[in-house]
């Protein structure tokens, strides 16, 4: 039990100093352009990304096409995702902009409510995803990072880990159709 006890303790610090050592959304402050969520996801765009392992070894790659709107403060990202093994899934963002570059959300795979914020040209979000793997659903962490590169391309970083450990990497590039 005390052994138990003291390697949840030593797990929890590492992970607690790994989140220290890594740079914060408001190193970002100055950067441009400067990202407004509610503008730039506002109509149709094209994403294409890949899921790599620990190792750095491509998993899956796969296409989304996202139509998002917005309602004053309340935003909706629908998207559609096609798998390079030819499955497909539809995921249902629903965003709330809390001021001051805040964001949260939902989603039917997510667990509980994703927390977000803007500064500069960079979004950094969190959560919890309930994610399906061979006939399971595994919780998993999401520490997102999003960096607006011009009016139409975004790139999207997302490291996913378990218990403070890295699982994986998601990269992805969002295009933005013109109006």
């Amino acid at each position: 039990m005390k052994r138990r006890l003291l390697l949840s303790a030593g797990v929890a610090s590492v992970a607690a100093l790994a989140g220290c050592a890594g740079p914060q959304i408001s190193d970002y402050a100055a950067e441009k352009p400067v990202l407004d969520l509610r503008q730039y996801f506002n109509g149709t765009l094209d994403a294409y990304g890949v899921f790599t392992d620990r190792s750095g070894q491509v998993v899956k790659r796969f296409t989304v096409v996202m139509r998002c709107s917005w309602n004053g403060e309340d935003g909706v990202l629908d998207e559609d995702f096609v798998y390079s093994d030819g499955t497909t899934q539809k995921r249902i963002w629903r965003l709330k902009h809390l001021g001051n570059g805040r964001y949260s959300g939902t989603a039917g795979d997510v667990v509980g409510t994703a927390i977000g914020e803007a500064r500069g040209n960079a979004f950094r979000w969190g959560y919890t995803m309930a994610l399906p793997v061979d006939g399971k659903v595994y919780e998993v962490q999401f520490d997102d990072w999003m960096y607006l590169m011009n009016e139409r391309v975004m790139l999207n970083k997302a490291s996913m880990s378990k218990f403070g450990i890295r699982l994986g990497e998601v990269t992805l590039s969002f295009v933005k159709r013109p109006a």
